[in-house]
Parts: C-alpha cells; sequence; structure tokens
C-alpha cells in the first residue's frame, strides 16, 4: 500500500485546478501545507497577511491564465486576511484562502474560549464573507477537495475559505483511496431564453434614448470581440468602475462612467434615457445615487443579473428583471437590429462635447499638480499593455474614475465595494505577478499607502516593473473635504497636523532601494520622469497635491434636522451648471 503526506496530495489537486501561485505568510499551523506547495507552486512570501488575500484576488481578476491563492497561518492569520476576503466578497471575485489549525485533538469545539495555542474558530469567522467556509478535519478526497473549491466559481463568485488542522496536513493516507476524478465544472448561470432577448431587442427598437450599461459580470473574453459589432448596434454605451476596462474611451459610441462620484456628461445622459439596460451590474447604490428613486428618472430599467436576490432587492425600480447570464444576452444582442438611434447618439456627443472632464471650478494652489490634469495625462502615457490599479478609495480614486481615459487592452482593477484603504499595493502586487512583466501602475493616496507600505519590502526584493504614483496632499484628502463642508473645518486626525502620522516619503522608498522622483506641474515632459516611468523595475513618483485641493463635480448631499441625510439624483452635482449650459444638457428632463 502506497501512503503520501495529504498536504502532497493537496498541492498537486491545487496545480490540476489551475493554481500556479500561492501567497503567503509562514506560520507554524501551515507548515506542512507550505512545504509541500514550495516544491510545486510558486510561493511567494508578503509581509501581511491582508496583502496575501488582496493580491491573490488581482491576480486572478485579471485572468491571465493562471491562478493564486493564498495561505495564511492560524489565528491572527485568519483574523488579518478577513478584510481581504470581505472585499472580494462584496465584488463578487474568486478568492480561496487555506488556513491552518490547531492539531483536531486541540480544537476548543466552542467548549472553552481556545484550547490550542493561536486557536480561534476560523470558519465561522470567514462564513459571512465566503460561499463556503469549511474545516477539514479528515483528509477528503479528491472530487469532495474540488467540488469545495469550485464552489467559489460557480455562478456569482465569492471567496473560499478551507481550513487544514496540522496533523491533517501531516497524516500518511493512502494515495489511491483519495485520487478520486473531479467532476466537470458545472454551467455557472442560468441561460436567458432567446424569446426574452428578442423581447430586450424590440423594446429597445421602441425607445427613443437606450443606453446599454455594461457591468464587472461582463467578461472581458466575451466583449473584446464585440467592440466592432457594439458600434453597428448603435446604442450609446456605458461602463460601471468594475467595468471600465470592457469599453475603451475611444470607441465611437462610449459615453463614460455614471456613478455617485462619476462624470457629469455621463450621469446627465444616463439620467435622460428611456431605456437603460443594465448587463452584469447590481446597480448598487453607488451607481444609481442614494437619491434611487430618481435613478433614470425618464425611463425604464431592464436589469440582467445572476443574482436573483439583487433583482429583489427593492432599489432602484426595475421594470423588467431578467436572472440569467448577462454575458448570453449581449452576445445575442449584438447580432440583432436594435432600430436607428442616430438622434439620440448625436445628442449625447453634443452634451460629451460641452462638459469636459475637466472643470475650471476646481482650486489647485501655485506649484502643486491638478490631480485631474495628473490622471488626463497620465491616460495619455500609458500603453494598451499597461495594467491600471486605481487603488480603491478617497481622492485619488475617484480622480482616476472621472478623469481616466482607458485604451484598448489595457486591464483596469479597483475593489470599491469595501471601499478600504491600503488595497492598493497589495492589488499591484498581485497584479504585477500575474502580468509576468507588463508594466503595472498604480495610483494611490497617501493616507490609503501608509495602512500597508510594509509590502515594499515584496515589490523590492521581486523586483516587480511597477509604478507607483502616489499623491502627496498630508493625509486624508477625502477626510479633510468631509470636516471642511459638514463640520465647518473642524479637522480630527485626517493630516499631521491632527495627529496623523505620515512618513517623509524620499527616504522611506530610499530604504527599499526604490527610485523616486517627485512630480510638479509639466511632469510628462522631465526627462527623468520618462526615463524611470518606462525603465524595467519598480519606481515610485510623488505627486504634489495640494492640501487644500478641491474635487469637483460631486453629488451633494445635506444633513437633515433629525440627522438623516439627503441627496442629489445624478445629474444634479455640484456646482451647478449655468443656464445655459443647462438648456442645451439637460434637453430631455425639461419636457421638451
Amino acid at each position: 500500500m502506497m501512503t503520501r503526506k495529504y498536504s502532497d496530495l493537496l498541492a498537486e489537486w491545487l496545480v490540476s485546478l489551475g493554481y500556479t501561485h500561492c501567497f503567503f505568510v509562514a506560520g507554524g499551523n501551515i507548515m506542512h501545507l507550505l512545504e509541500s506547495c514550495s516544491h510545486r507552486l510558486t510561493c511567494i512570501p508578503v509581509v501581511h497577511e491582508v496583502a496575501a488575500g488582496i493580491a491573490a484576488e488581482y491576480f486572478n481578476e485579471l485572468q491571465m491564465g493562471s491562478k493564486a491563492f493564498a495561505l495564511v497561518t492560524a489565528g491572527p492569520g485568519l483574523t488579518n486576511i478577513v478584510t481581504a476576503m470581505a472585499g472580494a466578497y462584496l465584488e463578487s471575485r474568486e478568492l480561496l484562502v487555506i488556513g491552518g489549525q490547531v492539531k483536531v485533538s486541540d480544537l476548543s469545539r466552542g467548549k472553552v474560549r481556545q484550547r490550542g495555542i493561536q486557536e480561534i474558530d476560523g470558519v465561522a469567522i470567514a462564513r459571512p464573507v465566503t460561499e463556503k467556509s469549511v474545516l477539514i478535519e479528515a483528509p477528503m478526497d479528491r472530487s469532495a477537495f474540488a467540488e469545495t473549491i469550485r464552489s467559489g466559481v460557480h455562478g456569482r463568485k465569492a471567496p473560499v475559505f478551507v481550513e487544514i488542522p496540522l496533523d491533517v496536513q501531516g497524516a500518511q493516507v493512502e494515495e489511491t483511496m483519495l485520487n478520486t476524478s473531479a467532476s466537470e465544472i458545472r454551467p455557472g448561470f442560468t441561460p436567458v431564453s432567446p424569446e426574452v432577448v428578442r423581447s430586450i431587442v424590440e423594446q429597445i427598437k421602441r425607445a427613443k434614448r437606450p443606453v446599454v450599461l455594461i457591468g464587472g459580470g461582463i467578461d472581458r473574453a466575451t466583449i473584446e470581440p464585440l467592440l466592432d459589432s457594439l458600434t453597428r448596434l448603435g446604442v450609446p454605451l456605458m461602463v460601471t468602475w468594475n467595468g471600465m476596462d470592457r469599453i475603451p474611451a475611444s470607441h465611437p459610441l462610449y459615453f463614460g462612467r455614471p456613478n455617485t462620484w462619476g462624470q457629469r456628461y455621463s450621469n446627465i445622459l444616463l439620467q435622460q434615457a428611456d431605456l437603460l439596460l443594465a448587463l452584469g451590474t447590481r446597480l448598487s447604490l453607488q451607481q444609481t445615487g442614494f437619491n434611487w428613486q430618481q435613478f433614470v428618472p425618464a425611463g425604464e430599467v431592464i436589469q440582467v443579473d445572476c443574482d436573483a436576490a439583487e433583482l429583489e432587492k427593492g432599489h432602484p425600480r426595475v421594470a423588467l428583471p431578467i436572472c440569467g447570464d448577462a454575458n448570453q444576452v449581449l452576445i445575442q444582442l449584438e447580432k440583432e437590429d436594435a432600430g436607428n438611434h442616430e438622434e439620440w447618439v448625436s445628442f449625447c456627443r453634443t452634451v460629451q462635447s460641452k462638459l469636459p472632464l475637466i472643470e475650471p471650478v476646481n482650486h489647485t494652489g501655485e506649484g502643486f499638480l491638478s490631480p485631474y490634469v495628473f490622471a488626463s495625462e497620465l491616460s495619455r502615457l500609458a500603453t494598451p499593455d499597461d495594467i491600471m490599479i486605481p487603488c480603491s478609495s478617497g481622492s485619488a480614486f475617484t480622480v482616476m474614475m472621472q478623469t481616466f481615459a482607458q485604451k484598448s487592452g489595457q486591464r483596469i482593477i479597483t475593489n470599491k465595494g469595501l471601499a478600504s484603504m491600503g488595497y492598493g499595493l497589495s492589488g499591484a502586487i498581485g497584479s504585477a505577478f500575474a502580468a509576468k512583466g507588463r508594466r503595472t501602475i498604480l495610483v494611490e493616496g497617501d493616507g490609503g499607502f501608509i495602512q500597508n507600505l510594509q509590502e515594499l519590502g515584496t515589490v523590492m526584493v521581486n523586483k516587480l516593473n511597477l509604478k507607483i504614483f502616489l499623491f502627496d496632499d498630508n493625509g486624508y484628502a477625502s477626510i479633510r473635504m468631509t470636516q471642511l463642508n459638514y463640520f465647518k473645518g473642524r479637522y480630527v486626525g485626517c493630516d499631521t497636523s491632527t495627529g496623523l502620522g505620515i512618513p517623509k516619503w524620499e527616504p522611506l522608498f530610499a530604504a527599499y532601494d526604490i527610485p523616486v522622483v517627485r512630480l510638479g506641474p509639466g511632469y510628462q515632459d522631465d526627462p527623468d520622469f520618462l526615463s524611470r516611468f518606462n525603465a524595467p523595475g519598480p519606481a515610485a513618483f510623488l505627486v504634489h497635491i495640494d492640501p487644500t485641493q478641491t474635487y469637483f463635480p460631486k453629488i451633494s448631499s445635506r444633513v437633515t434636522e433629525t440627522g438623516g441625510m439627503v441627496s442629489n439624483p445624478l445629474h444634479l452635482m455640484t456646482p451647478d451648471l449655468d443656464e445655459d449650459t443647462s438648456s442645451k444638457v439637460f434637453h430631455y428632463l425639461q419636457g421638451e
């Protein structure tokens, strides 16, 4: 009878399931798993477990033909990675986390708070933010293991957490008994009938002002071959933030990214549609605005999503909810005659031309670089091969979402559902490994960057082709703006003067042997910058941002007498447009 260590079998099974990389922080309770994986996968040590989870999420989201998972030890290893699991859960993304655990005999099983050293009930902690969270108390066979791992990619994606006690990892098992065949991958989504698609097409034909909104649920592999034929469809196309790289900004029917922090012209056009077809987006409050009652006030919404609960949540109002595969609907839709909407498309182009992405209302102090100008110039400098990581929250993020013009072939990944600070660097690390040498570009605010700056060591030791653009504005710009707008500028914990510790950036990057250049106005023509930007390997660029920089346009809210909040609808962004411009761009909201 041939026996093998169970962790060796697990490593082989992971490889057979498509995993090539493992991000980890070493620990005693994963010693067998780490040893086995190190022989069969590329294992990348990071400094903190949350970085392992975020890096694995972004690695997988790039969809470059291989997959990564995170490996963490028991106790603090698990608790440290919960933020990453929560972020992937909210964004409906694949993330496998394998955790160690104390020996089976040392499990407390809820009778006492802790029996084994570093023991905590990881399965219970992870359960609310995973598709499946399981403890393997005895070796399971290959088929059951594969089914557990794949549960996170059937239908709406979600993280999977597998906790394996130390003695189970190291158990000697009979290989032939456990090496059962893995089952075939089941279809992910409910198919949408051709009759329903034809009904959608007929509604688009009858509509005078239709819009198609492409969400992150539409796969890049689905839409990239369809871009030319979607031009023939003749209907304005918009994207959500998670679907940003599905359509290049140069596409003749591309009309921006509507959102609470969206592009003004795009918001105004969306709100004047008489029919919105939302494909692969759950239409969250960030997408519709908190004043969702006035979302698409002049029209009806058709929403195609894989999750029935999202269709039934009650906001926004949806005239035709369809539970099924939005990719299939798009593939069928581009083959159909959607009617003539040239007048509407012409109006959309007029509005787009009258409302530039960089609005002159914003104040930038002398000697500082406008973040909007920076993002616009970065759009020009970035190549179609670049991987763009526009962090996940704060002013650096929203500026990129409002201004950056994506190119065909670029991959753009963010995690805005949880909107956690500190995602940028770890996500960029995972992307840089997946990209296999393609340049990865990170744009992050200094306030978010300090939350995971320890991972500069991971960048340095692996010599990643990563360019880090850091908005240096002395703290939390978005918090500072909130405290100014709502609390009359009584600042608390948002910059160094109010107690927030921010490092001196030049010596910090020097400590990691990462070259750093400070950028100001005209940076795009600076030979030193261009040399660093186009050279292989890591480099950092400090974007000199005015701490009092304003960030407009935005959706304004006010605090009511009862302490609640009331927000404007998407098309009424602050500051107001002048009367002449309003009369031209709000044509269909004026009853004309």
